[in-house]
């Protein structure tokens, strides 16, 4: 299936009924934003590509925004917020709830759609992510009743209180990777706080986020929830821009995040910043190796072929059990099936994009010829003759890799790992610290005082002991260094990001 321009139909708006058929559903909400409560194309036209990255088929158009497309959605946030935010909290989270309720009545046919447009395999990654979506849902639902303020003992002779009041209208803009549970834990508690938020998608994966605001906008007021498509300096620069947007939350490289940043800062607004990763994964010699290996198949995130902030991409494993724990790997990842994304059979997906492709093949060639490395390529390519075309990448483990190589400093975001042989505690936790960022790191020992002592002196904003849970909501979520700014998923994030504190003073007098 290649679609064409001409193929599009914009005269009716697809059915809210579950569509288990993703290319039909990705034709029918082709070419279009969400705007003001309404499907509706870009001003200009014009339209976008969306490829199945398993066989490179035109399965869909993006609406690619611009300016105009941005003011449009700006002033219909504006209109829609303030009553919005003059409705009772607790009913805010009841419509939410009704949202999650919807959400959770399409997760398979959501599931189906992101696998299509991503290439992520259906079974351990797509329709696994259209799931937590609606639990981010339900659970920033129930928080209406927190967003409260305080009394503050100030002066006998004066009340004086604080109150909690929405920002205004704020600007997501979301990756590839996990577009539907980075976008929930952004706009949920935004719009439960009061606020209208506006989501700029990504060109690789807009229709699936599309279609969740279509399902979202049956049930919230137009206006409050809108969605963008496009590209970054057309469509979301000029809405991180926009004098009228009062908050910024944002999730890519660590590149782009700067400029976003840059830009807010000249307005002088808030900015939460979720960005790369280089996680360490530390395995003590008493650790329970087949748990560990598991942990770094899941850490790793193979199924998505490594594409997430937080891959465990540098493995150190004590020299008592590395050999051990290097053959089991092997073998884990060896027996992954990797195909068709939509086959229920398979374990591993494609890579989104050909530029990703060429750029995680880039860092396979160079670590290929970097003096004692041991690559180490597990699974096999799909033999089904209509995928040679695919973006598949057989997932690499690097060994003998020297600490300052590229494949242990500099972010890949591809199924490529680098497993480094350690002994000495204090050497494994500074080089464990030796990078720019600082997301996510895991321990695995059983050793209850070395775990203490690792968890409390690893520079990562979120750390774990024996397991390698993805985000999940109610947990705070985000990185320092260079891995950003802020925390997301929590009832604090929520207040802290996404409303103001004003402080009333009332004088008895």
């Amino acid at each position: 299936m290649n679609l064409m321009v001409s193929d599009l139909d914009y005269g009716q708006a697809p059915s809210l009924e579950p569509n288990l058929d993703p290319y039909a559903l990705a034709k029918s909400l082709s070419g279009r934003h969400l705007i003001g409560g309404a499907l509706v194309p870009a001003a200009s036209g014009e339209t976008f590509e969306v490829v199945y990255p398993a066989t490179g088929e035109i399965i869909g158009f993006g609406a690619a925004g611009d300016s105009e497309d941005v003011d449009r959605a700006v002033q219909a946030a504006v209109e829609a917020q303030k009553p919005w935010a003059k409705m009772r909290a607790r009913d805010r989270g009841k419509l939410l709830y009704k949202c999650a309720e919807a959400l959770e009545e399409h997760v398979e046919e959501l599931g189906r759609l992101i696998a299509l447009e991503t290439g992520k395999a259906l079974r351990t990654e797509s329709r696994v992510e259209a799931s937590i979506l609606a639990d981010a849902f339900y659970f920033h639902a129930g928080l209406g009743s927190e967003l409260k303020g305080e009394t503050v003992p100030h002066h006998p002779d004066m009340l004086t209180i604080t109150v909690r009041e929405p920002i205004g209208v704020v600007g997501a803009i979301i990756p590839w990777n996990v577009p539907l549970l980075l976008m929930a834990l952004k706009i949920a508690p935004a719009i439960l706080a009061g606020n209208a938020v506006i989501v700029k998608s990504a060109e690789e994966a807009p229709l699936t986020v599309l279609r969740v605001c279509q399902i979202m906008n049956s049930v919230l007021p137009a206006g409050v929830f809108q969605m963008l498509s496009g590209f970054g300096p057309e469509c979301g620069a000029p809405l991180v821009a926009h004098r009228k947007v009062g908050k910024v939350t944002f999730t890519g490289s660590v590149e782009t995040g700067k400029v976003v940043y840059k830009t807010a800062a000249d307005k002088l607004i808030p900015v939460t910043l979720e960005l790369g990763g280089k996680s360490p994964m530390i395995v003590f010699d008493d650790a329970n190796v087949d748990k560990a290996v598991d942990g770094a198949v899941i850490g790793m995130r193979f199924t998505r072929q490594g594409q997430s902030c937080t891959a465990a991409s540098r493995i150190f494993v004590h020299e008592k059990v590395y050999d051990e724990f290097v053959a089991k790997l092997r073998a884990k990842v060896d027996a992954m099936v990797m195909g068709d994304p939509l086959d229920e059979k398979t374990d591993i997906g494609t890579i989104i994009s050909p530029e990703q492709f060429s750029k995680v093949q880039g860092y396979i060639e160079h670590g290929r010829k970097e003096p004692g490395a041991k690559p180490i390529e597990c699974s096999a390519m799909p033999s089904d003759p209509k995928f040679k075309d695919g973006l598949f990448i057989r997932p690499v483990v690097f060994t003998e890799v020297g600490h300052d190589s590229r494949l242990a400093r500099e972010e890949i975001f591809g199924p490529v790992t680098c497993i480094f042989r350690w002994s000495d505690r204090d050497q494994v936790l500074a080089a464990a610290n030796d990078t720019e960022y600082g997301l996510a790191a895991t321990v695995w020992t059983n050793d209850l005082k070395a775990a203490l002592s690792f968890t409390e002196q690893l520079e990562a904003g979120f750390v774990q002991v024996n397991q390698n849970l993805v985000v999940q909501p109610g947990l705070s979520y985000g990185g320092v260094k260079n891995s950003g700014l802020g925390k997301e998923a929590t009832l604090e994030s929520m207040l802290e990001h996404f409303t103001h504190k004003k402080t009333i003073i009332f004088n008895r007098t």
